[in-house]
């Protein structure tokens, strides 16, 4: 059963309802002074200055079609304030590969318990791009024009559904570069962690921190070849927007 959210294009199932419940649950039981903060459900304050930050099935998508890109995305992070937190530990399960990404701060990146390390020296012509796109029809249409942009610059655009196992696959090297507008907090925490441990830059234009705006990753310096190239496409994506 799948309904929709913000438009007919954003579904939920009911595994995605089921799941956070499980989730949620399992954790409330664990650590009951912790706060909640999921897709699906109410947020829930702790006492405890930690919360847990869930996306119970990332690519619902995919999962709906039988895409074996989806993933449960799990993240613990010291702060309530998504602008301003830090990510302790985080994970991503993609069970239908049986890949488990895991990483905690300052203690590196695994899959499935074998350390990953994000590939350097790649130069930005030979750079196989991730990106994503707005459930929303017209907001598809500008992010479009920032790919007509990017695509003859780099090896080639991928565009694969979950955000979460998109940054793991920059960790991985499956990917060299990421970049997003309007991720929601639960669907990036673990994942940016997983990228971050894993040696890459996550980050927006300057100095900004990744958010809903904008969430670039990509090994230092690559992102560094790739952020002066986005940045004029976005100013345009934003010009657009206005009119």
């Amino acid at each position: 059963m799948a309904a929709s959210k913000s438009s007919p294009e954003d579904i939920v199932t009911f595994a995605d309802r089921e799941t956070e419940n499980l989730i949620r649950a399992l954790l409330a039981e664990a650590r009951p002074n912790d706060g909640f903060f999921g897709e699906e459900s109410a947020a829930t304050p702790g006492t405890s200055g930690l919360t847990w930050v869930v996306d119970p099935i990332d690519g619902t998508v995919n999962f709906l079609y039988g895409i074996p890109a989806w993933g449960v995305s799990i993240a613990v992070v010291e702060g309530d304030d998504p602008a301003t937190w830090t990510t302790v530990a985080g994970a991503v399960f993609n069970p239908a590969l049986g890949e488990l990404f895991t990483a905690s701060a300052g203690g590196g990146s695994h899959l499935n318990g074998s350390r990953l390390q994000v590939k350097t020296g790649v130069p930005l012509n030979l750079a196989l791009v991730g990106t994503g796109f707005s459930y929303r029809a017209a907001m598809r249409l500008r992010q479009a024009n920032v790919v007509h942009g990017l695509i003859g610059r780099v090896r080639d655009i991928r565009r694969i559904g979950s955000a979460a196992l998109d940054l793991c696959s920059v960790a991985a090297g499956r990917l060299d570069l990421y970049y997003e507008r309007g991720l929601n907090p639960w669907d990036q925490a673990a994942g940016a962690l997983v990228a971050r441990e894993a040696g890459a830059r996550v980050g927006a234009f300057g100095e900004d921190r990744e958010g809903i705006d904008l969430l670039i990753a990509g090994a230092p310096d690559l992102y560094a070849d790739f952020e002066p190239i986005l940045a004029p496409l976005f100013s345009e994506f934003m010009s657009s927007q206005e009119r």
